[in-house]
């Protein structure tokens, strides 16, 4: 396992550097898709480059991106084992040009997220996990394994998202108490939990099955948790549609707080 993680880190580093070509330029290439979210040239460049490099490095294992997600379920369900990509995470922060957006691979396992690789091109920060290894994070050749914060601080850092920040997330932090909140875009929500830089996320809103599978492996290898509202692990593959339930990040479960207050945010 850790042989193929060692490909897929490079597979998204490859990817990320194509996206910064584009990134680099003056013409993205923006177009919106049917779901009114953006799709430009750096997803479909990305998209390619890792469905290319995955096809060599594993030809019979299936794989579903955000680019190529019209696969059905009767098709989908009897997958024991795939890659879920999204060739870029944070497509409305890449456009912003603030730097917020990721590359994201995750191999998942009857509903689990077992090895996984998050890129940040803009940092050249990569984030990776196998289950049963733990999580780590490679900054300028120095790789070092990372942990999530326990105990949780007395006033905990919330993160929250950028460009989505719901009304139930907001009536959530109200009802929470003394808090600290940082905005951030795409799957580096995750990462600053798994990283201990905060406590908790609390995503009350929409997101796609592979927004969150490759972070989720870094948190819970991390030693951190992302959960359901009844407070069941965030698994894939299991229904229909591809849309995430709502869910929370957490690092330190003993903390009551997380879900007592989303389960009164009513």
């Amino acid at each position: 396992m850790i042989d193929l993680l060692a490909k897929i880190e490079q597979t998204a580093i490859e990817a990320g550097h194509a996206i910064l070509e584009i990134y680099q330029s003056t013409d993205f290439g923006v177009e919106i898709k049917s779901d009114n979210s953006p799709l430009t040239k750096a997803d479909l460049a990305a998209h390619n480059i890792i469905v290319s490099a995955l096809q060599k490095i594993t030809p019979d294992m299936p794989i579903l991106s955000e680019e190529s997600a019209d696969i059905p379920y009767s098709i989908r369900k009897k997958w024991s084992k795939y890659w879920l990509v999204d060739p870029l995470d944070g497509t409305k922060e890449f456009i912003k040009r603030n730097g917020e957006f990721t590359v994201n691979i995750a191999l998942i396992e009857k509903g689990h997220s077992i090895l996984s690789v998050v890129y940040v091109p803009v940092q050249d920060i990569t984030y990776s996990a196998v289950k049963g290894y733990g999580a780590f994070k490679k900054d300028k050749e120095k790789r070092t394994q990372i942990h999530t914060q326990k105990p949780a601080r007395k006033k905990p850092i919330i993160v929250g998202s950028r460009s989505h920040m719901s009304q139930d997330v907001i009536d959530y932090l109200k009802k929470l108490g003394n808090h600290e909140l940082v905005s951030m875009g795409s799957s580096l929500k995750f990462c600053l939990v798994a990283e201990g830089k905060a406590d908790l996320y609390p995503r009350l809103g929409l997101t796609s099955e592979w927004d969150t599978a490759a972070a989720q492996c870094i948190v819970e290898q991390a030693g951190g948790r992302v959960v359901t509202l009844d407070n069941q692990t965030l698994m894939y593959n299991t229904k229909e549609d591809l849309l995430n339930p709502y869910f929370m990040v957490y690092g330190d479960e003993n903390r009551k707080w997380i879900m007592s207050n989303v389960n009164n945010a009513d």
